[in-house]
């Protein structure tokens, strides 16, 4: 008996986002720590939130309790307040890999931020079309994150 295949293209993407935020960078870490964490929210608002183990080879979850839930990725670099790397499937229930790098630099009183999201894998479309619009929302995010704790400070 002959088992039905088709042949799926390998797709591979770069997404790329740099923004200036209006705060130390020690509070510009923080704050993507909590977008990544229990204060991730999606562009529609809804709290989305994660648990991050903020270490080498910590996991990055999304915990529906129960024991159920979604592995996203494990830390692959952390250097406070510098930088965060993140490797795994993400959102991504099928064949794929991929990449996060939040990469923090200090400019006087205010932080730069370049994050960078490259994939690799049997990637959908609808993915392909929607990741960018998503990571907008959460670099977006924790610049406003940031300029409210150092508002606050």
């Amino acid at each position: 008996m002959k088992t039905p295949t088709s042949q799926i293209e390998i797709e591979t993407f770069t997404i790329e986002r740099e923004i200036d935020i209006d705060a130390p960078i020690e509070l510009a870490f923080e704050a993507v720590l909590e977008q990544l964490g229990d204060d991730c929210e999606m562009p529609d608002g809804k709290p989305f939130p994660m648990k991050l183990e903020a270490w080498p080879g910590g996991r990055w979850y999304r915990d529906l309790g129960n024991d159920a839930g979604h592995f996203w990725g494990h830390i692959q670099v952390i250097k406070p307040p510098r930088l965060i790397e993140i490797c795994g499937p993400l959102m991504m229930s099928f064949a794929a890999t991929n990449h996060l790098s939040y990469r923090l630099a200090a400019e006087g009183t205010m932080t730069k931020l370049t994050f960078r999201h490259q994939a690799v894998g049997l990637i959908e479309q609808q993915h392909l079309q929607q990741m960018p619009i998503g990571w907008e929302y959460w670099i977006e995010r924790c610049r406003q994150l940031a300029e409210q704790k150092s508002e606050r400070a």
